[in-house]
């Protein structure tokens, strides 16, 4: 009759020490801040997509190699998307959820973003869409939870157009001039629209519209309609192959390519490197980065995550641009929690409406970037209610047929221009979703 009672002690014992793992584990969950990564290693777009997936990822092994975020630790997990805007949508609601709650989404598709602007703010999950997404979502007081970080397709639109200006010695210059759009047929190609047109309309050039249809690898069509329009400049606004296909395109028909400025997603080495010397000359703006190699954040990484073989990609594509870009958004998310922590708790796990109250009230200083490696890389980026941008600097580069190097001094997209069509579409966009502007109270939560 005794065994009974040894039975049932062993029975608790065991009871309890199982119990005692899974709270274990659930706490050891719960001190990791959980970073959902949307990627597209597949597909059309996997060439530009891959650097950008493996500098984001890396940035947070060097956040954990580092100590953490004031000692909390990052866990991740990717899902890919392939650019398709549904399975970006199925990545949201698959991951959203996951180890305690996202923090942050990236969607690194104009369209994705499109998509998942009405489900953050139920959710609430803040997306950061750093240099792509809706333009109007600087407007912090309709989009409370869109963060366009460092630039929207109008200050690369706008920038682009004040160093064409310059280059012509003087936007009065413009007038009759002929610039071509060629665009890839999606929200992301005719986001700079509004914004050319607007210029346009204040100058005197003439604007063409030439979409081109995902991938973008048929393009002969176009190009033929530029060399029978002779336009003075064309805009590339491409990513993936279709940047490429540009450029060999325009060596075919003869179109100078000193005349040619694309978008910061048609600037890297992906797009020039099948091209080489056919591609010397062409121009593109950057969103404040370019090729780093020389870094302190990328001499950092290759010391402390790739030597360690814990790399997420080839080593040699540490500080190319696509690559930096990823890291960048990375440091940005990673921010947004440090600056939430100031004010919920140092060290403690932010839930995504602490992290979005962190990115609003972002504060990059010169000095702190430096301390994070970016030194010479990036400018300061500052956050509010009613700015959720926080910088609208750029620069132009070019590529001299075997690198890309630096071809202009630094530009700032012109807020007299900017600020009316942002409030503006913010407000149309407001009165759609039947939405009211934010309260000074609610800006303060």
């Amino acid at each position: 009759m005794k065994l009974r009672p040894v039975i049932l002690a062993a029975a608790a014992a065991t009871a309890a020490l199982s119990s005692a793992l899974v709270g274990t584990a659930a706490h050891a969950q719960a001190k990791e801040q959980f970073f959902p990564v949307l990627v597209y290693r597949t597909g059309a777009y996997a060439p530009n997509g891959v650097p950008f997936a493996n500098g984001y990822v890396d940035y947070l092994k060097l956040t954990n190699a580092r100590g953490g975020i004031n000692g909390l630790k990052i866990n991740w997990e990717e899902c890919e998307t392939g650019y398709a805007t549904d399975r970006g949508v199925e990545c949201y609601e698959r991951l959203k959820g996951k180890h305690g709650g996202a923090t942050v989404f990236q969607p690194l598709s104009t369209g994705i973003t499109f998509a998942l602007t009405e489900k953050a703010p139920v959710d609430k999950i803040p997306l950061i869409t750093a240099g792509y997404g809706r333009s109007e979502s600087q407007d912090g007081q309709v989009f409370k939870w869109n963060f366009p970080l460092l630039g929207t397709y109008w200050v690369a639109a706008d920038v682009l157009i004040q160093h064409i200006g310059k280059q012509e010695g003087g936007l009065a210059n413009l007038k009759g001039k002929k610039i071509a759009l060629v665009y890839h047929d999606s929200p992301f190609g005719k986001e700079p629209i509004p914004l050319l047109q607007e210029r346009a309309a204040m100058h005197g050039f003439q604007l063409s519209l030439l979409p081109v249809a995902h991938p973008g690898v048929e393009q002969k069509a176009t190009w033929l309609q530029i060399r029978q329009q002779r336009p003075d400049y064309v805009l590339l606004w491409g990513w993936g192959v279709m940047n490429s296909t540009a450029l060999k395109e325009a060596q075919a028909v003869g179109y100078p390519r000193e005349k040619m400025y694309g978008v910061w997603w048609a600037g890297a080495e992906p797009d020039v490197k099948d091209v080489g010397a056919g591609a010397k000359g062409y121009n593109a703006i950057m969103m404040q980065h370019g090729r780093e190699k020389d870094a302190p954040v990328v001499k950092e990484i290759l010391d402390k995550v790739h030597a360690k073989g814990q790399g997420t990609g080839p080593a040699e594509e540490v500080g190319d641009v696509l690559y930096m870009r990823g890291l960048i958004s990375a440091m940005l998310a990673v921010e947004g929690v440090r600056a939430a922590q100031e004010r919920f708790g140092k060290g403690k796990v932010m839930t995504g409406e602490q992290v979005r109250w962190g990115l609003e009230n972002l504060n990059l200083t010169q000095a702190k970037l430096d301390a994070l490696g970016f030194k010479g890389v990036m400018r300061p980026i500052s956050t509010s209610c009613a700015d959720h941008m926080g910088a609208a600097w750029a620069r132009i580069h070019t590529w001299d047929g075997s690198k890309f190097v630096w071809s202009s001094d630094w530009y700032q997209a012109d807020e007299q221009i900017l600020k009316p069509m942002v409030r503006a579409a913010a407000d149309k966009y407001a009165a759609e979703k039947k939405l009211q502007r934010r309260t000074p109270q609610d800006c303060q939560s």
